[in-house]
Order: C-alpha cells, then structure tokens, then sequence
C-alpha cells in the first residue's frame, strides 16, 4: 500500500495538470556513460570501450527510480568517425521507458585539441501502467488509461577535448512528444517529453605525473531553456530547476579513481526575486581498472534534503571493458 500511495503522490506531483519534472535519468558516474547524454562522445577514448550501471534511487522507499544503462562506442579505421550504441531502462513507479540509440560523430582535429560533432539516432518505449495505482479517487482522469507508445527520437551534441580538458553540450533527445493528452470533464489533461540540455566541463592536473591526477568536473541539466519560443501555449512555461554537479577526484596510478561530488539545483523564473534554489546530495564513489582492461565501480549519494528521514540515499553499480581491439591488447586508458 505504501508504494501505490507513495507513487501517486510523486507523479501527482510531477504530472498533476502540466508535466514539469527533469525526465532525462540521473546518475552519480556520469564521467563512465557521457555517451548517454551526449553522441559526439563516441570514439573519444581511440579504443573500444564498454560500460554497464545500474542505479538504485531511495532504495528504502518503494516505487523509487531504478535505472540502468549499457553503453559502446569505438573509433572506427577512418580515425575522425567514431560510432556507439546506447540503451537506458528507467523505471519510475508504475512507468518504464527504454531507449536504444546509435550514436555517429565526426572528430575534426586542431591542433592539440579535436572536435567531435556527433548525432544521434534510436527509439524510445514508454509503458505507463495506471491501473496498477490504488487511486483514492477512482475516477482521476490523469490516470484513466494505461499508455504504451513506441516514439523515434533524434540528438545532437558537441564535444571539445584534449588530452587533458574537455568542454561538452548536447541535447539527447531533440523530439518532443505527447505521452498523454486528453480531455476529462472538461479537463485538459497534458504530459509532454520536453528537451533537456546538458553542459559538461573538466580537466585533468597531473600532481606527480601519471602517478597521481586531479580531475575535477561539472555538469550542468536544464530543462525548457527554449519553451518560451513555443508555439504550444500550455507549454510556454514548462522546465524544471537547472542542477548540476560539481565533483573532484583522485587518480592514482591510472587505476585506482576515488571522487567526491555535490548535486543541487536552483530556479530561475521571471519576476521571481530572489530566484529559488535547494541542496539534494553529497556522493561518493571508487573505480578501479584492473589490468585486464576491466573496470569496476561504486558509488553513494546521501540525501541531504528531508528525504534523508525515510531513506538512506541512492547507490550505483558500474561494470566495463577498456581495450585497443585493433593491437588486441590492453593500452593505458585516457583520462577521459
């Protein structure tokens, strides 16, 4: 029963008339899956690399986000192109959305640096099963009819890099769609996949050499940065808060990487003085590359909102392969 209820509550909250939740999944490592949210990544490491996470949201609570995600991406013979495949399950309560998507891009080289313009292609399913809810209103028409749809989807992003920088901006998934849109006594009823925008930066500072590397990193998500030049009037002012991460971390001996990071997010709407903001977690997390090729990770998030009262914090799992499929051995990964 807690978890029906509790599930109503949160997507009343996120739905209610209008949708205005950040739809795009969250995740703590998101340095070891960057292909999910942005194509022109694919080929950056220069050897075929693989990764699989599994992410567990306010585990104590039931109905709380699951979400994983498997990811590939290699340069091909022609070293400007890389290529990669990218595929995301998230669950939230009584709905489920899995992507699958092929990601191209095209690396421009300059100088130190290369420019990656990548796209990005796929397929989204997104199954809501309303009638699973026990509802204490029988009739809410916002959740009246199960939904199950099949939707493409198009992407798009920018990725500048070096050995030792980079500097990204994407949006994954540029098509925008109804998941419902009825009307119920009278009552217009809207749920829409909306853009989101992501903004990647980091650096790597060698302390002693190779030995020991500082990486710090940010990542920026923003949600409706363009809806006030949508011609759709409900949506004019649909988004969420923008949030980021900002996280430091410690490589030593180019196997064993240990990272801290602080996630929050702020709103800014107009005439609204001052402009909104919240803390949500401080995050953990350890990897470690075995000499195989093979890498291994964990990490933690601590709520540091009231949600700390009835859950202990969200965890991930990471699993992946690093290796130069052309020499048919391992090589020194990159920092990146």
């Amino acid at each position: 029963m807690m978890k029906k209820s509790l599930t109503l509550f949160m997507f009343v909250l996120l739905l209610g008339k209008m949708a205005f939740a950040q739809q795009e999944p969250m995740f703590t490592k998101y340095m070891f899956n960057s292909l999910v949210f942005n194509p022109a990544y694919a080929g950056s490491k220069e050897y075929l690399s693989l990764g699989l996470l599994h992410r567990s949201q306010w585990v104590e609570i039931d109905g709380a986000p699951i979400t994983q995600s498997l990811t590939a991406h290699t340069p091909l013979r022609n070293q400007r192109v890389g290529v990669g495949l990218s595929v995301v399950n998230d669950i939230i309560g009584p709905t489920r959305t899995t992507g699958v998507n092929l990601s191209y891009a095209y690396r421009i080289p300059m100088g130190k640096y290369k420019l990656s313009i990548g796209l990005q292609g796929g397929v989204e399913n997104y199954d809501a099963n309303w009638s699973d809810l026990i509802l204490d209103e029988d009739q809410d028409p916002v959740f009246a009819d199960d939904v199950n749809l099949l939707l493409p989807n198009f992407g798009m992003g920018l990725y500048f890099y070096s050995e030792k920088f980079y500097i990204g901006a994407s949006s994954p998934h540029l098509v925008e769609y109804d998941l419902s849109k009825s009307n119920n006594g009278g009552q217009e009823i809207y749920a829409r996949k909306v853009r989101h925008f992501f903004f990647t930066t980091g650096a790597a500072i060698p302390l002693k050499g190779d030995a020991l590397v500082f990486k710090p990193s940010f990542l920026w998500k923003n949600v409706g940065a363009d809806k006030r030049l949508s011609k759709l009037e409900p949506f004019k002012d649909i988004g969420a808060p923008n949030e980021f991460d900002i996280d430091l971390s410690l490589l030593f001996q180019q196997t064993l990487w240990v990272g801290a990071s602080f996630r929050s997010a702020f709103s800014v709407k107009p005439f609204e003085n001052p402009a909104r903001s919240s803390v949500e977690s401080a995050d953990v997390w350890v990897s470690y590359l075995l000499k195989s090729g093979l890498r291994i990770g964990a990490a933690y998030d601590y709520p540091l909102t009231d949600l700390n009262k009835v859950t202990s914090g969200a965890f991930e799992l990471m699993i992946g392969y690093e290796f130069d499929f052309r020499e048919n051995k391992v090589i020194t990964p990159r920092y990146f």
